[in-house]
């Protein structure tokens, strides 16, 4: 008879304990910043065309009116919000991004547990307990996929979204949790969620919108997951460890079990977790921030003959190929994918804290002075950036100009992280530089109000009305 808990049994139990005795308060106060930040990026996604889609879809399906569809004003059942409110979260690729699991554990988990937290009537501290639990044990999970001699995601080398595949099953206990069940009860929650992870990356290379919705199945899956456990559905206990389990299975022989659960309940990944500073895949994001340098340099787009953008090795594959169609991108979407298009992008002007919304639209995307900058910019691997990543996504541009000199801008550490976090002013632009695409100015104010008084127990039913 086994003795020793399985791995999904120890992520049941350490989940009982903290839906029992609550998170630390800083901890709980984390988790708030996260939600705001999930609203914002929500509400700026609201009239994107996969958020549309999906939306139409659940709206579609009927059935009892349990939880908010931002932005929308409808009132879906809890798996069908979590499906869109995900999606959203996801759409304009502004979520939060753990390191060095490479996944964006927030847009998937935050969602799932705002759905069961409105069907549930929970308090704003369960609501934060839940999505804080749920999002460390994503993290892990992808951790758990982390080949430390490959220096990169297993998942993420194999094609496989990492961020939607662990959030179904971080999803799952968030939802576990606020619909009461026990130890036993998000053992099989977990069980039944690892069967429901998806997602590949090709569309990151050569375009499609699924991606948009990773996190909305995933979301959907873990409430569907936890609905299954309360109503008796049962998962296998060695789901996450065992030769046909959830690690084996995704990323084989390279899985680290151990990372899963080693410091659980002790050491939190939670609060290490990057802020996005800008609305594009995050690789990206250190060549926008040598790019912003050059401009402070006083260096001009006219000034640039040739452009060489260092990266890590496996980046290269997300935001450097096709070579083609990233130096031409076929939508404002894919251009947010572009190491190329992102730094012109960057050396031509920018909005928000430095590249904004307005960079990454369809007609930005077919502009001609972005598309005349990068077709001048080569990507290449760079051995320094190798030895970084994944711990962090650096960077190196290095410019030649019009009058014989080279300028070089080598940034080894990520705007938004413990590094060099983004300070409170900063976050909050970005929240209402989002929220002010769909809500007024004094209605996104009351927004931040209520999601910084969740931790002290603030309505969880007030602020979702503000957003519905």
């Amino acid at each position: 008879m086994r003795t020793e808990q399985t791995v999904a049994q120890r992520l049941a139990s350490v989940a009982a304990d903290v839906a029992r005795d609550g998170l630390a308060a800083e901890l709980r106060e984390d988790v708030a910043r996260r939600i705001l930040d999930v609203l914002g990026n929500s509400l700026a996604a609201a009239d994107q065309p996969a958020a549309r889609a999906v939306t139409t879809v659940a709206t579609s399906w009927g059935g009892s009116e349990q939880a908010t569809a931002i932005g929308s004003g409808a009132r879906l059942p809890a798996p069908a919000a979590a499906l869109v409110n995900g999606t959203l979260a996801h759409s304009l690729d502004f979520d939060d991004t753990h390191l060095p699991s490479v996944l964006h554990p927030s847009s998937s988990v935050i969602p799932a547990a705002l759905a069961v937290a409105e069907a549930t009537d929970a308090s704003g501290p369960a609501l934060l307990d839940a999505a804080g639990m749920g999002i460390e044990v994503t993290v892990r999970l992808g951790m758990g996929g982390y080949d430390r001699r490959l220096g990169n995601s297993v998942f993420f080398d194999r094609g496989q979204h990492a961020t939607s595949i662990c959030g179904a099953v971080g999803s799952a206990v968030a939802a576990a949790m606020l619909a009461g069940l026990d130890e036993k009860g998000i053992t099989d929650a977990i069980g039944i969620a690892a069967s429901m992870g998806a997602g590949l990356l090709e569309a990151n290379r050569t375009g499609g919108t699924v991606k948009r919705m990773h996190c909305g199945w995933a979301a959907h899956s873990g409430v569907v997951a936890a609905q299954l456990a309360q109503n008796g559905l049962t998962g296998p206990p060695t789901v996450i460890e065992g030769r046909f389990g959830f690690l084996h299975a995704f990323c084989g022989d390279a899985a680290d079990v151990n990372a899963v659960t080693e410091g659980l309940g002790e050491h939190w990944e939670l609060p290490g977790i990057f802020f996005k500073p800008y609305p594009c895949n995050h690789f990206t994001h250190a060549g926008i921030d040598a790019a912003l340098q050059l401009r402070a340099d006083g260096i001009t787009p006219e000034d640039i003959v040739e452009i060489e953008l260092g990266v890590p090795t496996p980046v290269l594959r997300t935001i450097a190929e096709p070579p083609e169609a990233k130096a031409r991108p076929e939508s404002g979407y894919h251009a947010a994918f572009s190491g190329p298009f992102t730094l012109a992008a960057a050396l031509v002007g920018g909005g928000g804290l430095g590249v904004g919304h307005e960079d990454f639209t369809d007609e930005a995307s077919r502009d001609k002075t972005r598309l005349a900058i990068a077709e001048k910019v080569r990507c290449v691997a760079d051995a320094r950036c190798d030895e970084i990543f994944p711990n962090q996504f650096p960077a190196v541009v290095r410019v030649s100009l019009r009058d014989g000199t080279r300028k070089e801008v080598r940034i080894d550490v990520n705007r938004g992280g413990p590094g060099r976090p983004l300070s409170p002013e900063e976050l909050a632009l970005k929240f209402t530089t989002n929220a002010e695409r769909l809500l007024d100015e004094a209605t996104a104010g009351e927004v931040a109000t209520a999601a910084y008084a969740l931790p002290s127990g603030g309505s969880l039913t007030a602020l979702m009305s503000l957003v519905g």
